[in-house]
């Protein structure tokens, strides 16, 4: 079962539990752009700046996903890792899929 059906670390906690609070204040100012983007169109804005608005949401929105990258790998992917067989294989096709995801 993968992350996005809802399984998880054979941990008691996340990887990103160190990096919460700052996880939640990049979200914060990620959804701060986007409500910015939603104003700029509605004020009738000039396109480039909103793409640039876009942009920034785009990238923050990256830092994020990058940071939860992360911490995956360093916390579920390194015990799987550890423990070896089926377990290892099936943490490393996922991390794989969610670094495939965000390339595309």
């Amino acid at each position: 079962m993968s992350e996005a059906t809802g399984a998880s670390c054979e941990h008691e906690t996340h990887g990103y539990i160190d990096h919460k609070d700052d996880l939640l204040k990049r979200l914060r100012r990620a959804e701060g752009q986007v409500r910015g983007v939603h104003r700029m169109v509605e004020n009738d804005e000039y396109c480039i700046d909103i793409l640039t608005q876009v942009s920034a949401a785009t990238k923050a929105l990256e830092r994020v996903a990058l940071a939860l990258l992360d911490d995956h790998l360093a916390h579920c992917v390194a015990s799987a890792a550890a423990e070896g067989g089926e377990v290892a294989a099936e943490k490393l096709h996922e991390a794989s899929a969610a670094i495939a995801r965000l390339v595309r």
